[in-house]
Parts: structure tokens; sequence; C-alpha cells
């Protein structure tokens, strides 16, 4: 189910994330997903507005779209401070090395928890999956 999900999102290759701020949705496209210890994990810098955005509301959602099908996904966001888990992402995006490294200050990795995830398409019965 975990590789579904992270499948899907890495071949999109581009998805958008959605967050909160105070009452106003926050939406911005994301690149970087990692299948960690059969967890799900993004990665982002703590100086971006979205970092103190999932700090202030863990809750977020994910929306990707790839060949007539795309997938929702709500779940919470919580950061994992483990180096381990920085540098196994960003061996998987060599291209943020000049901008990002493991245990930098600024890196940051948020493991994905109790989430839903739905495929659907115009074609196809809609699917849904969930994770703890």
């Amino acid at each position: 189910m975990m590789k579904e999900i992270y499948d899907f999102l890495k071949e999109c290759g581009t998805y958008y994330l959605a967050t909160v701020e105070g009452n106003q949705p926050r939406v911005r496209p994301f690149g970087t997903i990692d299948l960690y210890k059969g967890r799900l994990y993004i990665q982002t810098g703590k100086k971006k507005a979205v970092s103190a955005q999932i700090h202030a509301n863990p809750l977020i959602e994910i929306c990707a779209y790839k060949d007539g099908r795309w997938l929702r996904l709500a779940c919470k966001a919580i950061e994992d401070p483990s180096i381990d888990a920085q540098k196994h992402l960003l061996d998987a995006y060599p291209e943020l090395s000049h901008m990002y490294k493991a245990g930098d200050g600024n890196n940051e990795v948020f493991a994905l928890y109790n989430g839903t995830a739905t495929f659907a398409s115009f074609t196809e019965p809609i699917k849904v999956v969930s994770f703890e």
C-alpha cells in the first residue's frame, strides 16, 4: 500500500501539497517523496513558510495527477529529526545537494501518518487505502 502511493508520487515528479496558515489554505508544488523504513517521507527547509505551517498544523493534503489518474492523500506530517532519515531522502534527490545536507540545521523531513489515499480517474472505480 505505501509502495503504491510512493510509486505514484515518484512517477508524477511534481505533486501539490496543501497546508493551512491561520484560516487560509496554502498550496505549492513539491517534488520529494521517500519510502524509508516502510513509511512515506517528504522534505523541505526549516526556513520556509511551509515548515512553519506544518509545525503549527500537521494535517496536510497532497494531490497528484498522472496519465488520467489522480491521487489525493490526507495525512499528518510529523518531523523526524533523524539524520539517517534526512540522508536517505537526500540520497534519492542528489540535485538538492547544493541546497541541503543531512543535519545542516535547515534540512527537514516529515514522516506521514494516519493517511487516507484516494486513487481516482474518470474511467476506473475509486480505490481508497489507509495507513497509520
